[in-house]
């Protein structure tokens, strides 16, 4: 019988600083000198006129499209298409996580190398193996677990800190989980995102997140508040979308993203950020596990302190349905997903209460 193994993976590089958009051709041209980037709608104009002459003054071709979205099958498909007509041999991603998911996934089944360009620090998607599947009324897919990292992620601290704060809180909400999903995994000798057991470092990886969060993200958040970089932001950044990251993928998710998942049924929650239903879900975890009095207090006061939704309401919900809730459940010990990754046995039933009773506790703390 083979031993089972463990793994830490992440990008090639990672490149945080100012300014990195207009030479963008710098980080591209090892890997080729025919460019396919996919753009946020947002940011689609600033990124032709400052990276596009980037690829010109280094004799290489770039073509820029908007990305539609959301990522479904259909939208990777696209890409494919246009890719094989124009002869791209890099991609590159610009944007939020749903724009950098497709252009990984793209990338993935075109063979071809990829570099990323978050625009909002919302998710830790830039670093990892992953790509997140949805269909096309929003409701989770699946997993495309992909088999390597991106070739390059580059986190221009400007461009994420002149991001509308909720986007950069709703990072901080997905990496707060990435300790407590790890712990969990680790416990258990779950199976990481590499689809390999858990690593030290992977378990170490994620506690200096929530380490780096704690200590930084309150300050980090007033300085974006205002549109500006410092290095509570830049050291909160590297927290949220690498260490968060590398520390998910090589420590691995449990509840909080599994419920997350079941999260997304829910029709009045899609306005809500990934993050922001991330942080519930993870609440709904530390129920599940009995968490001491005191983690959990740490947990929710930090949440209030930077600003992150904390009950049901606060993400948007309209009404509590039984029904809706149940499927929630369901949906989030799917056979496949994280919840398998809990120390302990979880059925439907035992999510649906402790959503119930997260909730409630939540709006207990609320004020």
């Amino acid at each position: 019988m083979t031993k089972p193994v463990k793994s830490v993976t992440s990008p090639k590089k990672f490149i945080i600083g100012q300014n990195l958009l207009g030479d963008l051709s710098t980080y591209t041209k090892t890997f080729g000198d025919d460019a396919y980037v996919i753009c946020d709608e947002f940011i689609l104009e600033r990124a032709k006129k400052e990276a596009e002459k980037s690829f010109e003054d280094a004799g290489h071709k770039s073509e820029f499209v908007q990305f539609n979205y959301q990522i479904t099958q259909e939208e990777i498909d696209r890409h494919r298409e246009a890719i094989r007509k124009t002869g791209a041999n890099v991609i590159v991603g610009i944007g939020g996580g749903k724009t950098l998911d497709t252009a990984k996934a793209t990338a993935y089944y075109e063979h071809l190398p990829v570099v990323i360009f978050p625009t909002i620090a919302s998710t830790d998607a830039p670093c990892t193996a992953l790509a997140v599947i949805y269909n096309s009324d929003g409701s989770f897919d699946r997993y495309l677990f992909l088999p390597a990292n991106p070739d390059v992620v580059l986190a221009d601290t400007n461009i994420l800190a002149a991001a509308p704060t909720r986007f950069f809180v709703a990072g901080i909400g997905d990496a707060l989980a990435t300790y407590f999903e790890a712990r969990a995994c680790y416990h258990k000798n779950g199976d990481n995102l590499a689809n390999m057991k858990p690593s030290l470092a992977g378990l170490g990886l994620s506690k200096m997140c929530y380490d780096t969060i704690l200590k930084y993200g309150h300050q980090a958040k007033i300085a974006v508040d205002h549109g500006i970089s410092t290095p509570a932001v830049e050291n909160t950044i590297e927290a949220t979308i690498y260490l968060s990251g590398v520390g998910a993928e090589a420590g691995g998710l449990a509840a909080a993203h599994a419920i997350h998942n079941g999260m997304t049924a829910v029709p009045s929650l899609h306005k809500a950020q990934h993050g922001e239903k991330v942080v519930f879900g993870l609440l709904t975890q530390l129920v599940l596990e009995n968490a001491p009095k005191e983690e959990l207090e740490t947990v929710i006061e930090f949440i209030k302190k930077v600003g992150l939704p904390l009950t049901l309401n606060d993400l948007g919900l309209d009404k509590f349905r039984e029904e809706e809730w149940r499927k929630v459940a369901e949906d989030a010990c799917a056979e496949g997903d994280t919840m398998g990754n809990m120390p302990h046995p979880v059925t439907p039933d035992d999510v649906y209460q402790a959503i119930i009773a997260a909730n409630a506790l939540a709006e207990y703390y609320h004020d």
